[in-house]
């Protein structure tokens, strides 16, 4: 397997694990880095490099990032993040991986990519709506910031240092497991 090959499976992994966090944060880098030409994308994902794409992008980031900060609409938007996050995780995978066989290329992008990215963002829900519970709302602004970085973070990672993105993925997935393992009710012997 070729080194650009390797790079573009670990970039949209990391990306993946970014739209855990943020949907629209990492499709506004991608399309910030093709329209810089900065990482090559499949030619049928040419589009999100151009202007428009770029624009619309980057709206939606600044909506999305504002939208978190309003305490009784994080909520509602964890709605429909969720399963949205599944296809854009599943997206920004199939638009990086480059010189592989469809299957694989599909394979990857719906296990490694909405995989990804749907497991971090029902874990960020969660976490969400342990907030809302426990102080009415009130720490919702500041867990949507630390979401909001972490997602920037990943982003820029995932273009700079995949292999440390990666890294971070796999810590991150294991302190979700640990977590939720910590949390779950534990069985009575009887």
């Amino acid at each position: 397997m070729e080194a650009s090959t390797i790079f573009s499976v670990l970039l949209g992994i990391g990306l993946a694990a970014s739209v855990g966090f943020r949907v629209f944060v990492p499709l506004f880098a991608l399309s910030i880095a093709s329209y810089y030409q900065v990482i090559p994308l499949n030619e049928s994902w040419q589009w999100i490099g151009s202007i428009p794409a770029m624009i619309t992008l980057g709206i939606a980031t600044i909506v999305e990032i504002v939208g978190y900060l309003i305490p009784w609409f994080d909520n509602l938007l964890d709605t429909i993040a969720v399963p949205l996050a599944a296809v854009a995780g599943t997206a920004v995978m199939l638009s990086t991986a480059a010189d592989l066989d469809p299957v694989v290329t599909w394979s990857l992008a719906i296990i490694a990519g909405g995989g990804t990215a749907t497991a971090i963002k029902t874990s960020t829900s969660t976490t969400r709506l342990a907030s809302s519970a426990t102080t009415g709302g009130i720490a919702n602004p500041v867990v949507s910031t630390v979401e909001t970085g972490s997602s920037i973070v990943m982003s820029i990672l995932a273009f700079v240092a995949p292999v440390l993105a990666i890294i971070l993925v796999i810590i991150i997935l294991w302190l979700m497991f640990k977590v939720f393992k910590w949390f779950k009710p534990r069985r009575s012997l009887e």
